[in-house]
């Protein structure tokens, strides 16, 4: 079955791909961008999102979110949008899958914390380190390293890039220094990301205790959604409630994302990729819907990112963080075999302290949240071994 015949013309499709880094015979069950998507789910890096963080540390709660589970859900409104936008659904699922795998333990608190770490050996950004592992790190075939995913998929990981990091990467960066945009399906899971994880940390914050329901009900876009949820079942309470008024906030969501988009794409004429490629972004909320979408952002960072007790959990996870990659630079040795960096004899001693850093970068990176935390009491409780 021709599954790329019913797309849209401006949608990304495996016959007018820019292809793979290393050549390989096309699936005959597959398109190319399912295979993307399957390799992803496959690979080690995918597997250990299960015990990364989304906002609260994996052994806080069972019910929580994590990497995986958001990742998870960012494929699946992606989906379901790409389907009403006519867009490559295949090619939208495996970015979404994809976009954290780069992901330090820790969110984002272990992140920042290895960007200082990072800071002279040319810094850490999650984006890059995703296309990183994709493109190198993973090591699950014969003839390359990496995955040897699609260009558009590859690109669509790639969500920011500075100029600077853009220059190094070739091909893959080239847009962001012509001011160019991906693919339709690459802006499409930027937002789909953005939908999921503040509706999503709006219900772990609840199901935690750090959010109250009055609090949430000074924001209008949540107590319009639960007045209505109450309006149509009188008497729902609880977590039924919440459930209620969190499905129709990212309903309210997807569908103003996919009105506004579909306009915008009519407006602008675009019939090809390479015409997307050009136009300005189109695929986006409406003007007021972003403003509510930035009104609950601006509340989730306040009274959830901010709260003293994810604040101590920040602290801990930095320190966990910092305390591993000094220790791994003062000390080697200390490090798995395959990230000790053997002395190039064409490199000086700078150029090689840059190159073990990054590969400390890289073992810190991939740790779960739980694995940092053990590594961390092998190498600094003397009862551990």
């Amino acid at each position: 079955m021709d599954f790329e015949a019913y797309l849209a013309p401006y949608a990304a499709t495996s016959s007018h791909s820019r292809g793979r880094r290393y050549a390989e015979p096309a699936s005959t069950s597959r398109t190319e961008f399912q295979r993307d998507r399957d390799r992803i789910v496959h690979c080690g890096a995918f597997r250990r999102l299960e015990y990364k963080t989304q906002v609260f540390v994996n052994h806080e709660g069972d019910l929580f979110r994590t990497r995986l589970t958001h990742s998870i859900e960012v494929a699946q409104i992606a989906r379901s949008i790409a389907r009403n936008l006519g867009l490559n659904e295949d090619l939208v699922e495996a970015i979404s899958l994809a976009h954290d795998l780069g992901h330090t333990p820790f969110g984002h608190a272990g992140q920042d914390a290895l960007h200082v770490c990072m800071k002279e050996y040319g810094g850490f950004e999650h984006n890059l380190q995703s296309l990183r592992v994709v493109d190198m790190l993973e090591q699950r075939y014969g003839g390359f390293d990496g995955l040897n995913l699609m260009f558009e998929t590859r690109e669509g990981i790639l969500k920011h890039c500075t100029a600077a990091h853009a220059a190094e990467l070739g091909d893959i960066g080239k847009r962001f220094l012509e001011k160019k945009q991906p693919t339709l399906e690459a802006q499409l899971a930027n937002l789909a990301d953005e939908i999921a994880y503040n509706n999503h940390d709006i219900d772990d914050g609840l199901r935690s205790g750090l959010l109250t329901v009055e609090q949430l009900e000074t924001i209008d876009f949540f107590a319009r959604h639960k007045r209505e949820a109450e309006a149509a079942f009188p008497g729902i309470g609880g977590r039924r409630a919440i459930n209620e008024t969190v499905r129709r906030m990212i309903n309210a969501l997807i569908i103003d994302l996919i009105d506004t988009s579909r306009e915008r794409i009519r407006a602008s004429g675009v019939q090809t990729v390479e015409e997307v490629r050009i136009a300005g972004p189109l695929i986006a909320f409406s003007e007021s819907m972003r403003s509510e979408a930035l009104l609950l952002k601006r509340f989730l960072r306040k009274n959830l990112y901010q709260h003293y007790q994810v604040n101590r959990m920040t602290s801990k996870a930095r320190r966990v963080v910092t305390e591993l990659f000094h220790i791994f630079m003062e000390e080697p040795a200390l490090l798995p075999p395959s990230y000790q960096t053997a002395r190039d004899a064409g490199i000086d001693d700078t150029q090689h302290t840059a190159v073990q850093a990054r590969s400390v970068s890289d073992y810190i990176a991939g740790m779960t949240d739980r694995y940092a935390m053990r590594e961390h009491r092998r190498l600094f409780a003397i009862e551990e071994t």
